[in-house]
């Protein structure tokens, strides 16, 4: 009687643990519960018996025992040799190994293979599509193949893949479902993948692993794994909703909020994701791989510099943010002839003299050969020399 009540203590703090992690109810999850659990037992093969000698060595050889035998006299001992360095060698290999099927296998970028143990995926199993975005401080998810989103809700079939494509408006985040798969980054302009399967229907909890601000603690969602009725159902439901989710509610949304309710949209924006991977999701801006493409074929050139508003980070200057007064962004100029006449349509509403470049072509001018008189008069007759580009 007298253990067990040194053991309630004991109960009464694993009583708050949350051992999904070790009991999950996705198969990429569970893998990598194995992973876990048998790198463990590889190395409690070395740290078990090290604790139990230290113990030993301490009791056999202590002072008062003078039947040990003391030999303080040796400088070798090849068997004492082979187990110090092969042991630890071998556990060390049985490590590498098994970490590095692991980190191929479980990749978060690499489609799953199985729904299962013995269940391959077939084709049959077409993947659920989820894009992902991070907001302050909420999660939305949109659902491209139905045309449907939620915040702070997901959804998926049980035993179907689930290819996710995850992102962030502002922060750099963390998408966790422990029941689920391992976290990933969600980052701004950057896209990271994940796949993943449901085995078990149920309501599981996921949530952001990387702070982000004051509103952390309350970035929470639910995710329900689902039979095929109840998600047809669930997605029915999200269609009879009233709200649509276009580019204007979106920048609405995006806005930083705390403890957002669950809700739900009949309609998406089929470009939306795509914009707020790209950082335009307001008309008019240029995108991130619009300039990316400009710069890679050579860049808007000389005429373009003075046309091209300043970029700032959008989360220095916009979106609720208290740095900077409002939204600046790149325009978008195509033709030499467009840049100047914006040119001279902003010196003209300015009222100002501004200095004008010469936007005529490079021209070649013959260099003055050594020793000769002036640059006119070497200019009357052709050069063969080196040329010399001008404005």
């Amino acid at each position: 009687m007298k253990r067990s009540l040194l053991l309630l203590p004991l109960a009464v703090l694993l009583s708050g643990c949350d051992f999904v992690v070790l009991a999950p109810a996705g198969d990429v999850a569970a893998q990598q519960r194995d992973l876990l659990v048998v790198s463990t037992l590889l190395m409690l093969l070395i740290i078990v018996p090290v604790m139990a000698l230290t113990v030993l060595f301490a009791w056999r050889y202590r002072q008062s025992n003078t039947d040990a035998t003391y030999t303080p006299d040796w400088d070798h001992s090849t068997k004492l040799e082979l187990v110090i360095w092969a042991a630890p060698l071998l556990i060390i290999i049985c490590l590498g190994a098994l970490t590095w099927l692991g980190t191929h296998l479980l990749d978060p970028y690499r489609r799953i293979d199985r729904i299962e143990p013995g269940q391959p995926v077939t084709q049959n199993h077409k993947p659920l599509k989820v894009e992902v975005v991070a907001l302050d401080w909420k999660w939305l998810f949109i659902y491209p193949d139905y045309g449907i989103a939620s915040v702070n809700e997901l959804a998926a079939p049980v035993n179907q893949p689930i290819d996710f494509r995850i992102t962030s408006s502002t922060v750099m985040n963390s998408f966790y479902i422990p029941a689920l798969a391992g976290q990933i980054y969600a980052m701004p302009a950057m896209e990271t993948k994940l796949h993943a399967v449901i085995n078990r229907p149920g309501s599981y909890t996921g949530f952001s692993a990387n702070y982000s601000g004051a509103g952390f603690s309350g970035m929470r969602f639910a995710f329900r794994g689902l039979s095929d009725q109840a998600f047809t159902d669930w997605v029915a439901q999200a269609k009879g909703a009233q709200a649509t989710l276009t580019r204007e509610s979106y920048l609405a949304l995006e806005k930083p909020s705390e403890n957002e309710p669950v809700r739900r949209y009949a309609s998406v924006d089929p470009d939306l994701y795509g914009a707020i991977l790209n950082l335009c999701v307001e008309r008019g801006k240029m995108c991130m791989n619009e300039m990316m493409s400009i710069d890679a074929k050579g860049g808007l050139g000389l005429a373009g510099v003075r046309n091209t508003l300043p970029l700032q980070y959008d989360k220095v200057a916009r979106r609720g943010a208290v740095f900077g007064d409002g939204p600046s962004y790149v325009a978008s100029i195509c033709t030499a002839e467009e840049a100047a006449a914006a040119s001279r349509a902003a010196r003209d509403a300015d009222d100002q003299d501004w200095p004008v470049r010469d936007l005529s072509p490079l021209r070649g001018v013959g260099l003055l050969k050594p020793g000769a008189g002036s640059r006119q008069a070497e200019a009357d007759r052709p050069s063969l020399g080196l040329l010399r580009l001008e404005l």
